[in-house]
C-alpha cells in the first residue's frame, strides 16, 4: 500500500511541475489543460481501473483493494475473498446506506446472499440486476440449489462471459463428485478472469480447489 501511496503521490507532483511549468513559459491556458486532462485520465486508468479490472497478478489486485477501504463497492471484493464475516457484513451495511436504489444494489446483495448461502436473497435481487450476464449467473446458481443441474446447464450456455461460464461448470462437476473436470474448469475460470474478479477466484479456489490454482500458476 505504501508503494501505491507513493506512486500517487508521485504522479501528482509530476503533473504540478508540469502544469506549472507550462503556465511560466506562456503557454496557452487550454493547452495547458487539456495535457493536464489526458494525462490525469491516462494515470486514473493506470493506478485505479487497470488493479481493478485488468490486473492479472493478484498480489497487486490485494495491494490496491486493501487501499480502498474507503469505498466499499470495492472493498467488498477483499472482505469477500478473504471471508471476513464481520467485515463483510460492515461492508454491505455501509452499501446499503449508499445506494438506495434497488438495482444499484442489486449485485452487491446477490454476491452477499451468495457468500452467506443465503439463496432467498439471492433470489430477492436477482430480478433487479442490471447486467444481463450477473443476471444469467445467479439465476444459474439458484438452479444448481435446486438440483437443477440440466436446466443449469442450457442456462449458462447464454452467459457471454467465459469465467463465469468456467466456475459454473466448475462448481456443477463438484457437485457430481467428478474433481478432475471441477480443476479443470476452475483453472479455465480464473485464467479468463482479471482484476477484482480473478482475485475473488483464486481466493475461494485456494480453499477449495487448490490443484485449479496451481495449475494456472
Amino acid at each position: 500500500m505504501m508503494k501505491r501511496f507513493l506512486g500517487k503521490l508521485f504522479f501528482y507532483f509530476v503533473l504540478f511541475v508540469f502544469v506549472l511549468f507550462m503556465r511560466l513559459n506562456n503557454y496557452p491556458l487550454t493547452l495547458t489543460l487539456g495535457i493536464a486532462l489526458t494525462v490525469s485520465l491516462i494515470g486514473y486508468m493506470i493506478l485505479f481501473v487497470y488493479p481493478l479490472v485488468l490486473e492479472k497478478r493478484v498480489e497487486r489486485v490485494e495491494d490496491f483493494l486493501l487501499s480502498q477501504k474507503h469505498k466499499p463497492g470495492i472493498y467488498i471484493h477483499y472482505v469477500l475473498a478473504n471471508r471476513l464475516d464481520d467485515e463483510a457484513k460492515t461492508t454491505m451495511d455501509k452499501l446499503m446506506r449508499k445506494y438506495k436504489h434497488s438495482k444499484a444494489l442489486a449485485t452487491y446483495k446477490a454476491a452477499y446472499g451468495l457468500y452467506c448461502k443465503d439463496m432467498a436473497a439471492i433470489g430477492e435481487a436477482v430480478s433487479h440486476i442490471r447486467y444481463p450476464d450477473y443476471r444469467k449467473y445467479y439465476e444459474t446458481v439458484l438452479l444448481l440449489e435446486e438440483g437443477k443441474s440440466a436446466q443449469a446447464q442450457e442456462h449458462l450456455q447464454s452467459i457471454k462471459k467465459r469465467w463465469m461460464r468456467s466456475a459454473l461448470l466448475a462448481e456443477m462437476e463438484r457437485r457430481a463428485g467428478d474433481i478432475e473436470a471441477a480443476v479443470k474448469h476452475a483453472s479455465e475460470a480464473v485464467d479468463a478472469s482479471r482484476g477484482a474478479q480473478r482475485y475473488l477466484l483464486q481466493r475461494e479456489y485456494e480453499r477449495t480447489l487448490p490443484q485449479a490454482v496451481e495449475r494456472v500458476s
